[in-house]
């Protein structure tokens, strides 16, 4: 086994000033389930091909005579498998006992949580809060990744529960893939645009379903300059996002609380940037283009837009890979991942008004300190959409195009 086989240990998260403090059972938890996740992923994970290929796909063509159409005969195969069973019982409990572990220790510094986020947000108008935003049903109808009411839930009014919940427990979740800080995303978008684009200079940025502000916070730091707009429809995420980023001394971004299926209160092409990052799969089917097209309309000509996701499920994807990766959908409270990686989205970018020829596909992986937060394991071992890769569909809004 080498040192990449291991996660580094919870000590080094970094403790920003809104971080909740962890007891050392309460770390010790985070630790075993970001092993057990790493070896879910991986080793544990492994043996999933192995029972489709030497059991359940042999007992399927000798009972049906025909390979498996699509994805979903593959899942009720193999959901009559007890090796995937049990791989899929344990992946389950570990996002139970993540959110439960994390959940607890919020719970009983609340008071003092909520206090330094209070005070972090004191006098700040860059927090911006709007009560008579409603969150979607499509939204309230589930608790998103096990976690108890989800990124809107509030203990109490006002609280920062959902927020510092979601902050402590992402480490254990991805095995500390997204580094110190969880930021990996938001800094692999930045180092991207810096790449794609040297020397541009956005001076408007939005970044919507920002939760807790891990990728957005990124862009602010990247563009000083620049004023970035997070906005979200939980706000007790929103109170937590802010109260992070002050703490970390980042000024230049704005917490605002909006739907963004009615971004009417942006006027057209008021934006240079556009983005959402692993936020799509979380949409219901009708609001999803909405939101494309909203963003769309805000987007300046020769703007960027740009989703970070999962990959699509093509032809070309194995009807396995299509089925592992749609193991959220069914059992991580997702209901939307399946269809969502199903659609084209070249198609719904271009019916928003951004071409086919306007559009690009780009592979983005976390940037982390690897002297602190090594890489993964490398070798033929398959995650399945855990680790921290992702698909940007982006566009460049041509110039002259109608908002």
């Amino acid at each position: 086994m080498s040192a990449n086989d291991v996660p580094p240990p919870y000590t080094a998260v970094t403790r920003h000033d809104l971080f909740p403090e962890v007891k050392h059972d309460e770390a010790a938890r985070f630790n075993f389930l970001a092993n057990l996740n790493r070896y879910l992923a991986g080793d544990l994970g492994a043996g999933n091909k192995l029972a489709y290929e030497k059991r359940v796909l042999p007992a399927f063509r000798a009972e049906h005579g025909r390979e498996p159409a699509d994805r979903h005969e593959v899942r009720a195969a193999m959901n009559q498998d007890t090796w995937h069973r049990f791989w899929s019982a344990m992946k389950r409990n570990s996002m139970e006992m993540r959110q439960q572990n994390g959940r607890a220790a919020v719970l009983r510094q609340l008071d003092e949580l909520d206090a330094r986020a209070r005070a972090l947000n004191a006098g700040a108008n860059t927090l911006q809060l709007d009560p008579s935003v409603q969150v979607p049903r499509y939204q309230t109808a589930v608790d998103i990744h096990c976690m108890p009411g989800s990124y809107y839930g509030e203990e109490r009014e006002g609280d920062v529960s959902a927020g510092a919940n979601y902050d402590s427990g992402l480490f254990a979740t991805t095995g500390g893939a997204l580094g110190a800080l969880n930021d990996g995303g938001g800094q692999a978008v930045a180092a991207w645009s810096k790449s794609a684009r040297p020397g541009w200079k956005p001076t408007r940025i939005l970044d919507i379903g920002c939760t807790i502000g891990h990728n957005a916070v990124p862009l602010a730091q990247a563009y000083p300059d620049a004023e970035v707009v997070a906005i979200d429809v939980a706000a007790p995420a929103l109170r937590y996002g802010h109260a992070r980023a002050q703490s970390l001394g980042v000024k230049n971004i704005i917490f605002r609380q909006a739907d963004a299926e009615d971004l009417s209160e942006f006027a057209d092409a008021s934006f240079d940037w556009v983005q959402t990052t692993m936020f799509l799969h979380e949409l219901s089917a009708s609001s999803l283009p909405r939101i494309i097209q909203e963003a769309s309309r805000v987007l300046k000509p020769g703007g960027l837009m740009l989703h970070i996701e999962q990959p699509e499920y093509t032809d070309a994807m194995p009807l396995f890979e299509q089925f592992m990766r749609d193991w959220d959908a069914y059992n991580n409270n997702e209901p939307f991942w399946s269809a969502m990686h199903g659609l084209d989205m070249a198609d719904v970018m271009a019916s928003a008004g951004l071409p086919r020829d306007s559009q690009f596909t780009v592979g983005v992986k976390a940037v982390v300190d690897e002297t602190i937060f090594p890489p993964a394991p490398s070798g033929d071992q398959e995650d399945y959409g855990r680790a921290a890769i992702w698909n940007a569909y982006g566009a460049w809004k041509p110039e002259g195009a109608a908002a």
